[in-house]
């Protein structure tokens, strides 16, 4: 056999297994050998959380697992990633060693609560998969009160999701009859609510969760969490449960590589590269300008796209093709309303001279198309 290009793809999310199946529709196990690495076994839509948590969904039911990646002939490797070697175009793992001709790199932002002092003591995490239960739990006991949900930086994964969480869990505390006991207070370090999204978006969010007395407070920016209490730069407030949306960085392993520097994120432009030869990035572990003050929204959604750019490149390098594709920046965000409909966030992020955003109206029908979402990428994927 002779020797044929090894892609190594790092993360087995969005990002990853949309370039992993691409690249495999359009080149054969003798054309190309494909390799995905993630430190778990199992894929889920991120908006399924916000299921586990309002009670409709469990978390096994949620999953998909990336074992199944081998019947395409694409090889899995559950196991840590230790090293990003560039320069040898290596990656090590605990147990493997890897040479590859062509990178991409998917492996989404970490989540990191320790960086707010008190935080991981005093509140809990509504993104991390494993608190979800006890927030269920403690949303199916609590009785009165407040709760507060806090974003604690920017950007962060999934923008409208924070939202959505607020109003399922305004709708879960209805059901329970105890709505008006309870007091949701919601802190964003942003003036406005969704600021990828635009002023008019933005304003439209805002009155969706006032509809329901979820109270905004913006440019709300943390500096630590007491017993029962936020502090922000000028004000502090009261909770009795915090959902906190913690600051996101990407892996260690990317700043000790050199890709990008502390707490931020790798630099790609809309081909998906990196400076580095054959070595692209794609989804939260990125930042990819869009003019001046802005960047594409961390989203599963353009994480894909961008997957799908990438694979593109790559067969376009390995047939000894000139063209080279260009992520469109186009994607839509579903917000949920807890009333058992929704609305999508349409997002263009390039076509025009400045982004442009739509929100349409909540109904049962972009529900539906939100539950085929999910159902679509599970079944093609994996």
């Amino acid at each position: 056999m002779t020797d044929i290009p090894h892609i190594v793809i790092l993360g087995g999310g969005f990002g990853g297994l949309s370039s992993a199946n691409e690249l495999r529709n359009s080149l054969s196990s003798s054309q190309v050998k494909i390799t995905v690495i993630d430190k778990k076994d199992w894929f889920m839509v991120g908006f399924a959380k916000l299921w586990i948590i309002n009670g409709t969904r469990t978390f096994e039911n949620s999953i998909g697992s990336l074992n199944e990646l081998s019947k395409k002939d694409i090889n899995f490797i559950k196991d840590e990633i230790v090293k990003i070697d560039i320069q040898n175009k290596n990656v090590k793992t605990v147990s493997h060693n890897l040479q590859y001709d062509y990178l991409i790199i998917s492996m989404g932002a970490v989540l990191a609560p320790e960086k707010i002092p008190g935080l991981v003591e005093n509140g809990l995490n509504l993104y991390d998969h494993n608190d979800l239960s006890e927030i269920h739990n403690k949303l199916q006991k609590i009785e009165s009160g407040i709760i507060a949900i806090s974003i604690m930086g920017m950007p962060y994964k999934c923008p409208p999701a924070p939202f959505e969480a607020s109003l399922l869990i305004d709708s879960m505390l209805r059901k329970r009859g105890i709505r008006d006991s309870v007091e949701i207070n919601f802190y964003s370090p942003a003036p406005i609510t969704l600021p990828a999204a635009g002023p008019e978006v933005s304003k439209q969010i805002l009155e969706l969760v006032n509809s329901e007395k979820i109270i905004f407070h913006n440019s709300s920016k943390i500096k630590s969490v007491e017993p029962k209490k936020l502090i922000f730069e000028n004000s502090q407030a009261n909770f009795d449960l915090l959902l906190a949306i913690p600051p996101h960085i990407a892996p260690k392993i990317i700043y000790d590589s050199g890709l990008a520097v502390e707490s931020g994120f790798i630099s790609i432009d809309r081909d998906c590269k990196t400076s580095f030869e054959n070595v692209f990035a794609i989804g939260d572990v990125t930042s990819l300008a869009v003019g001046e003050t802005m960047a594409v929204p961390k989203a599963g959604v353009f994480a894909e796209g961008e997957g799908i750019t990438v694979a593109k490149n790559i067969i376009s390098k390995i047939q000894s093709k000139e063209e080279s594709a260009l992520f469109d920046g186009k994607g839509g965000c579903f917000i949920e309303s807890g009333k058992g409909t929704a609305s999508i966030i349409e997002v263009d992020m390039f076509s025009n001279s400045k982004p442009s955003t739509n929100i349409t109206e909540s109904t049962t029908d972009n529900l539906s198309k939100k539950i085929e979402f999910e159902k679509e990428r599970l079944e093609k994927w994996l």
